[in-house]
């Protein structure tokens, strides 16, 4: 079975500067690690290989940098890692990122595609099930319990107010969460050996994009502005019994809509 995860580089802090005319993440001089829930996707490939015998391939698309957090995936077992990297792609929205890792996908192979449920510079949610519509691939998210049998995974998934389980074959693609398991720690020979490996570069001379596809231009979501959410306005407490406090909101109400 060949696994792919996908992790993305994300700013460790909540110091978050946006550039005011692009409406992106200023990265420059912000401390980066590897996503967190993209850890738990990575966890879950390496306990299907420990298990299974899987082979783990980490994908990371991002400016070169980005290539830090491979060498973590290496440290921890990871057996291919490929950093995706093109001036091209700089400025994507989640459509145009999904579309690019999906190609990525078709193109070094896959049985099972793992990644975070959402990357916390963004909170979108929406990177994996694009990868998996493009991909043509049944996708299960919010996983919090994954189990296998050889043959299909069960997955425990969580909703709003409930838990559902659901049988998935591969293909197939997963999100995962941070409750679904603790990721391991890199172990020292690891991160010796993660230095000597090879980070395989893709970038558009491989995938082959249209300029006009990628990247800003290709983004379809366009950031108009950024701002801090003012505070909310003051609560009102009806004093009263029932009717006089229905009859005064409804006064409140008429006079607003006026």
């Amino acid at each position: 079975m060949e696994i792919i995860v996908f992790a993305k580089q994300v700013p460790d802090t909540t110091e978050i500067k946006v550039d005011p005319v692009k409406g992106t993440l200023i990265r420059d001089g912000v401390p980066s690690i590897m996503n967190p829930e993209d850890k738990n996707a990575l966890e879950l490939a390496l306990t299907l290989k420990d298990n299974f015998g899987a082979k783990v391939k980490v994908v990371t698309m991002g400016p070169p940098p980005a290539e830090e957090i491979l060498r973590e995936a290496y440290a921890m077992g990871a057996d291919e890692c490929y950093l995706v990297t093109d001036p091209l792609f700089a400025g994507a929205d989640t459509w145009v990122t999904s579309l690019i890792l999906s190609r990525v996908a078709k193109t070094i192979g896959f049985d099972v595609i793992l990644c975070g449920r959402q990357a916390i510079d963004g909170d979108t949610a929406q990177v994996g099930m694009e990868i998996a519509e493009h991909l043509g691939i049944p996708v299960v998210a919010y996983a919090v319990e994954v189990s296998y049998n050889g043959e299909y995974f069960k997955v425990k998934r969580e909703l709003d107010d409930v838990y559902e389980v659901i049988l998935v074959k591969p293909p197939c693609l997963i999100t995962c969460t941070r409750d679904l398991n603790a990721p391991r720690y890199m172990n020292l020979y690891g991160i010796f050996e993660a230095f000597k490996k090879e980070i395989k570069v893709i970038n558009n001379d491989i995938l082959k994009f249209e300029k006009t596809e990628v990247g800003l231009i290709g983004s379809p979501t366009k950031v108009r502005r950024t701002f801090t959410k003012g505070p909310k306005g003051e609560g009102r407490v009806f004093q009263g019994n029932l009717d006089e406090a229905v009859d005064e909101f409804l006064r409140i109400v008429e006079k607003v809509r006026a």
